[in-house]
């Protein structure tokens, strides 16, 4: 335990105290109701990971509004008082347990392939999504080309994450975290591929980020300033795993530095190993340049499971906190486990996705 105590320094993430530096990322789950509410599986689940001693927990993709935000049938939702009544179970029983716990607000755009409200997906520009829909989630075949976001879809898309992140306060939240990574909407837009747009959202990484950038303040402006928020960024998507940031670490100074000055409190950074640099020829991680340019607590996810490697990237000035995927379902009591320098058990999915439990981490 000695050589990884670094991770079991508190930490101040906004105005949140934890009492490690080690958290459970948001794994895709689709084992809520068909109107979207948290089941008792789900209780469960997340209240296993606060017994176990993760100081952070952040949920699954929740989506924020009743148009375009649904990704995947049965996946929960924030979008009425039923669902925040529903969620408040989470809350206070993660609390009991003596760990906090953000919610991930999550609008899938183009990606959507199982939504209650809407036939149509919604993109910024109708350009097909690369890959094949997600068998594991119901999808079948390629992702059809989205509707372009009208100006008016592109206010509703920040309105739904504003008024499901003042829902996220009611039901108990200790904070939110608005899920721009992985291909969703927010990372759509900025994406150069997916956006062709010619308009103030389009062209420039500085018009592309504006999105996200715009959210973000808006959120600020209705949670006030003692309520945590952050943002999720990657480059890999689940549609497409090896996608690069063309302009490199000019591209990462922009994002993150608008990020930053948006009003946040942290950055969580996913890379499929959070550890490597972000470029090729580069020696920097994608998580050392948030930390760098957004100026801003940073959490790094990736095959982050080894309490070494977890312990470096913390203490290489990198990263604030860390979160685990697959080693947070192998290992419910991960923190208990290392701090007791008990062995980990491997993932293995046979043994920890059983065929009915309908989950998988995309991003370790």
């Amino acid at each position: 335990m000695t050589e990884s105590k670094t991770l079991f320094n508190t930490v101040k993430i906004g105005t949140i105290d934890l009492d490690n530096r080690v958290g459970v990322s948001p794994m895709t789950r689709v084992s809520a109701t068909p109107e979207g509410l948290v089941t008792d599986q789900m209780i469960s689940y997340y209240t296993k990971f606060a017994r176990g001693g993760f100081g952070l927990i952040i949920t699954e993709g929740v989506y924020p509004d009743d148009k375009y935000s649904q990704g995947y049938f049965n996946q929960p939702g924030i979008v009425n008082d039923e669902q925040v009544q529903a969620w408040k179970k989470v809350t206070d029983s993660v609390h009991q347990e003596g760990s906090k716990i953000f919610i991930q607000l999550m609008h899938a755009g183009a990606l959507s392939q199982g939504n209650r409200f809407k036939r149509q997906a919604l993109g910024p520009s109708t350009v097909q999504p690369k890959g094949e829909k997600l068998a594991m989630y119901g999808g079948e075949g390629s992702f059809p080309a989205p509707k372009e976001a009208t100006k008016e879809d592109i206010t509703d898309v920040t309105k739904g994450f504003v008024d499901a992140a003042i829902r996220a306060k009611e039901a108990g939240f200790d904070g939110v975290e608005i899920h721009g990574a992985n291909g969703y909407i927010l990372d759509q837009f900025l994406t150069d591929y997916i956006n062709k747009r010619n308009d103030e959202y389009g062209g420039s990484t500085e018009n592309r980020v504006r999105l996200v950038v715009e959210t973000v303040k808006a959120v600020r402006n209705a949670v006030g300033e003692e309520f945590t928020i952050g943002v999720r960024v990657s480059q890999g998507k689940v549609n497409d795993h090896s996608h690069k940031w063309a302009g490199k670490e000019k591209e990462a100074e922009v994002i993150f530095g608008q990020l930053g000055n948006a009003g946040i409190d942290f950055i969580h950074v996913t890379e499929y190993k959070a550890w490597q640099p972000a470029f090729e020829g580069a020696s920097v991680t994608l998580a050392g340049l948030a930390k760098n340019y957004g100026n801003v607590p940073v959490i790094a996810n990736g095959y982050l499971h080894d309490p070494d490697r977890a312990r470096k990237i913390i203490e290489n000035g990198e990263a604030d906190v860390i979160t685990l995927g697959r080693g947070a379902l192998a290992n419910g009591d991960w923190v208990t486990k290392v701090k007791n320098d008990e062995p980990l058990d491997e993932f293995v999915p046979e043994k920890v996705l059983s065929p009915d439990a309908k989950i998988k981490d995309f991003e370790a």
